[in-house]
């Protein structure tokens, strides 16, 4: 299995809740997607992202075919106009 996760810097932190349930949207639509999930900051830090994206994937393949997928497109179309910056690590679990 691989994990795949993203931390964004928003632009405005009152994008999170629409962005957040855009995210979770994704649950059961894209084969090899076993989990994903979403949360929003509560720490407030400088150092610290503002929403965050949690999935698991059957395997590198799966991660492929979701980073692909239309519907993982358009979710990236929702978010991307809305963040400043954005980190990601994926890693075998």
């Amino acid at each position: 299995m691989i994990k795949h996760v993203v931390v964004w810097k928003l632009k405005d932190r009152a994008d999170g809740p629409k962005l957040k349930s855009a995210i979770e949207n994704l649950d059961g639509k894209i084969p090899g997607l076993l989990s994903i999930e979403a949360g929003i900051d509560e720490n407030k830090s400088d150092a610290a992202g503002d929403l965050i994206l949690i999935s698991t994937h059957t395997d590198k393949a799966a991660l492929d075919l979701y980073q692909d997928h239309p519907v993982h497109i358009e979710l990236k179309n929702i978010i991307g106009p809305c963040v400043t910056s954005r980190v990601v690590v994926d890693y075998t679990i």
